[in-house]
């Protein structure tokens, strides 16, 4: 039920919108790039997907690729929900390899940053930023909201809720509502997400050649 009606997503969304603070976003916006990055690795997955149905190894059909794909942005809420939307019978091989992938970013970032930086420029002390106004912090959340309502409709109820979740967070007049949205709300709809996506992993669906197409593309 978490997971078929769409819920569980949308309300760790609302959550994890409570707890973001957009004022580092807001006083340097060319760090919006570094989020756009990740559509690179959805589109990457994609492409592998279909590229292993091509040649016979995996059949993927589109649908399926572009839930998988949703895996390369490193989401797990956004990767249950699409593939709930697109693919239901992948949707507890794809939970599993989103999660998984996410555990194992403390792992994989080190070794990749300092392979990529130098010491000198790993101990840079960065400039304060600009002080964001009460203001840009309330209006920023309804402005994306009306955008992405107005350009990607599809995407309206996930980034709703995070806009709304964002909202109450920089409103300040439901401190209460806002507090709870951010612990404990969020902890148990994870806890039951956890189980309703444990009970797709029946053996004789997950233990398929499918699986581990979505484990290597992801």
């Amino acid at each position: 039920m978490a997971i078929g009606s769409g819920v569980a997503p949308l309300v760790i969304f609302m959550g994890v919108g409570a707890m973001t603070d957009f004022g580092p976003l807001l006083a340097n916006p060319r760090t919006l790039l570094l989020g756009a990055a990740a559509q690179f690795g959805i589109f990457a997955t994609v492409l592998g997907a279909l590229t292993l149905n091509y040649f016979g190894l995996i059949s993927f059909t589109l649908p399926q690729a572009a839930a998988i794909g949703i895996i390369g942005g490193a989401d797990g809420p956004t990767a249950i929900y699409l593939s709930g939307k697109l693919a239901p019978e992948l949707l507890g091989a794809i939970a599993v390899a989103a999660y998984s992938y996410m555990a194992l970013v403390p792992l994989i970032q080190p070794p990749i940053m300092r392979a990529l930086t130098s010491e000198k420029e790993r101990k840079i002390r960065m400039v304060q930023l600009r002080t964001v106004s009460k203001r840009e912090k309330i209006l920023f959340p309804v402005v994306l909201l009306l955008l992405v309502a107005l350009l990607l409709p599809d995407a309206a109820p996930l980034l709703g809720m995070f806009c709304f979740g964002n909202l109450m967070r920089e409103s300040g007049v439901v401190e209460r509502l806002s507090d709870t949205v951010q612990n404990g709300l969020i902890n148990i709809v994870t806890i039951f997400l956890g189980l309703s996506v444990g009970a797709k992993l029946v053996a004789d669906k997950f233990l398929q050649p499918q699986t581990l197409g979505i484990l290597l593309l992801g």
